[in-house]
């Protein structure tokens, strides 16, 4: 068994929201996890209400922006154990061969970016997808990844990815 940080890494379409708050949330789990997020079209910035979000929240934001996942390929890219993909634009994508055979898993919600209406509106959007991502990033990092394996691994990541309210993703396997 590895005593090494997991590399985890989120994927989105730009970027510059989901992804970026998910790196910034998993980033305050220090030392179980690396944590890293790209975009297969990387926008130029994070997007403001992003910025505004995770300082008022407390998280450092200083060294968070928008990446192309093809910088997670080839020699120089570090391992990874999982990679979840957090945008149908993204899934939809043909990525590229990721280092370390990563488990990877599809945890799409929907873009606060791309929600309309006032400020108000824009901000409590990205503040929802704030909290669905900690919920489901609590889940995963809540789960005995050193005894799961295989399908029993595969099927808890596909769950936290779902509606957690009509399935409990840690809910033993071997249950009826």
């Amino acid at each position: 068994m590895t005593t090494s940080p997991l590399a985890v890494l989120f994927v989105c379409k730009g970027n510059h929201a989901r992804s970026i708050m998910a790196e910034a949330i998993m980033r305050r789990m220090a030392g179980k996890f690396a944590v890293y997020s790209a975009g297969s079209q990387p926008r130029a910035s994070i997007n403001p209400f992003v910025v505004r979000l995770l300082k008022s929240l407390n998280h450092d934001v200083s060294d968070l922006r928008p990446k192309s996942w093809d910088a997670f390929s080839g020699p120089n890219a570090p391992q990874l154990d999982f990679v979840f993909t957090l945008s149908e634009t993204a899934a939809n994508a043909v990525p590229p061969a990721w280092p370390g055979n990563p488990v990877t898993a599809l945890w799409t919600l929907p873009d606060p970016a791309a929600h309309e209406g006032d400020d108000v509106q824009k901000a409590l959007a990205f503040a929802d997808a704030y909290r669905m991502l900690n919920n489901r990033i609590s889940l995963f990092a809540s789960l005995p990844l050193a005894t799961l394996k295989g399908m029993a691994l595969q099927h808890r990541l596909d769950a936290i990815g779902k509606d957690t309210s009509r399935a409990d993703p840690l809910q033993r396997d071997d249950a009826a």
